[in-house]
């Protein structure tokens, strides 16, 4: 496969989004070949996810990561490897190690990394780090309500996961999310610049 898997990850609230679509534009107007995406999905298997994060539908957690992975391997073989194939660089808001950074809450990190062995890993992970404080802000600014894992104690927990991994996650680098939008970017733009030289 010609194209690359750049990954977008962090808390929520951190910017992912934004930054996601910044890179995307700059990437088409730069000339290359572009598929953004994001997970979860708006698939069947995302939709139902989206509805157990607002509370629409009670589900363990177990069955929320299973639904996860299922969601990764069809989002992986419907859009991902195609793109890919036609040598596209995929840019995707969150992916594996969202999985393993707030799965791993409730779930053993080893059971989440052995359901996702097999998953392509990205050629660039972009980790936007914020503290879970400024998570909670820009999320009750932005939206009426909050999603199951927004409270800041989870935050907390799910941030140190996110360091933790950066530190072990091939092909990562961690960008300080606090700073404005236009820092961020140049940030997250300079390492893809690399990447794609």
């Amino acid at each position: 496969m010609q194209g690359k898997l750049i990954a977008i990850e962090g808390c929520d609230g951190s910017g992912l989004s934004t930054q996601t679509s910044l890179l995307c534009e700059w990437l088409r107007n730069a000339g290359y070949g572009v598929h953004q995406t994001k997970e979860p999905t708006e698939n069947f298997i995302g939709k139902t996810i989206r509805s157990i994060l607002r509370g629409e539908i009670v589900s363990g957690q177990k069955t929320l990561q299973l639904l996860f992975c299922a969601d990764r391997a069809h989002h992986i073989e419907s859009e991902i490897i195609p793109a890919l194939k036609q040598g596209k660089v995929v840019v995707t808001d969150r992916y594996i190690m969202s999985t393993l950074a707030f799965g791993s809450l409730d779930e053993d990190v080893g059971w989440l990394k052995n359901l996702n062995e097999k998953f392509p890993r990205p050629d660039l992970t972009i980790f936007i780090d914020v503290p879970e404080t400024v998570s909670i802000n820009r999320i009750k600014s932005s939206r009426p309500g909050t999603e199951l894992f927004e409270k800041t104690g989870k935050l907390k927990k799910i941030r140190e996961n996110y360091k933790k991994l950066a530190k072990v996650f091939p092909n990562t680098i961690t960008v300080d999310g606090t700073q404005s939008v236009e820092k961020v970017f140049e940030t997250v733009k300079a390492s893809v610049k690399e990447l794609l030289t």
